[in-house]
């Protein structure tokens, strides 16, 4: 009679419909690698790391603050060097732009504000004095409150940035720096081209009469014809260039 060779006794042999041991359970991870979950450990932040940063950070801050210290310090000694005609140049054009009135203007405003004082700088140097130099907007002031959806309206038309406005006090002495060191030769060019209607390169007569209109100036024909004749080098009639920086420079 044969005998069964499973020493287990009669039943399926395991692999072959063999029923799993009873301490394998369905929700064993380790009976059913499918339903196993695993987690990254959780490691405590480094506290060297923290104090590098926060010492990098103050760091940064020390030096910005020196900077700023440095620059207005340069500034106050150029304002002092204006004329009183610069300096009032520099409070027309802050008021002409500061349209709400609030004693600051804002990344739009600042940039006519430059240009219209012969400074016409690209986006990012605008945004740079605005972190270096600017305040966070007011919020306080009824009348900057009120005016806020304007300036929001012209900000969002320019993509210029909500966080920063400048004071007169910084603008003024930002200014004064940049007059102070502007080359007298840009500013004489700056003004012969106010003088030189359509970019002819040279100053006429006709030039001549319109400047002293519009400066209100009472001077007759004659007096105009004889101010070209006295600088009038090449004998063309016209005040050129050179012959008008040399008028300026004596």
């Amino acid at each position: 009679m044969a005998t069964s060779s499973n020493p287990l006794g009669p039943g399926p042999r395991y692999g072959l419909g063999r029923t799993a041991p009873s301490h394998a359970q369905p929700n064993n991870p380790l009976s059913n690698p499918q339903q196993a979950t695993f987690s990254t450990p959780a490691f405590p932040p480094n506290p060297k790391n923290a104090q590098r940063l926060e010492s990098e950070r103050l760091e940064r801050e020390r030096k910005a603050r020196e900077d700023r210290e440095r620059m207005d310090a340069a500034g106050q000694n150029s304002l002092a060097e204006l004329s009183e005609e610069q300096r009032e140049e520099i409070g027309e054009a802050f008021n002409l732009f500061d349209l709400d009135k609030d004693g600051h203007i804002d990344y739009h405003e600042l940039k006519v504000a430059m240009k219209a004082l012969g400074f016409d700088l690209p986006k990012h140097e605008i945004l740079n004095i605005l972190q270096m130099h600017g305040v966070s907007s007011p919020t306080s002031s009824s009348n900057a409150q009120s005016k806020q959806p304007a300036r929001q309206a012209a900000q969002q038309q320019y993509g210029s940035p909500l966080r920063q406005l400048l004071s007169f006090q910084a603008f003024q002495t930002l200014m004064a720096q940049r007059i102070v060191s502007r080359d007298p030769q840009e500013e004489i060019l700056r003004a012969f081209e106010l003088f030189d209607e359509g970019g002819k390169g040279r100053i006429t007569l006709q030039d001549l009469t319109r400047v002293a209109r519009e400066l209100g100036e009472a001077l007759t024909h004659d007096e105009l014809v004889a101010m070209i004749e006295e600088f009038d080098m090449d004998n063309d009639n016209a005040i050129s260039q050179e012959e008008f920086i040399n008028i300026c420079l004596g």
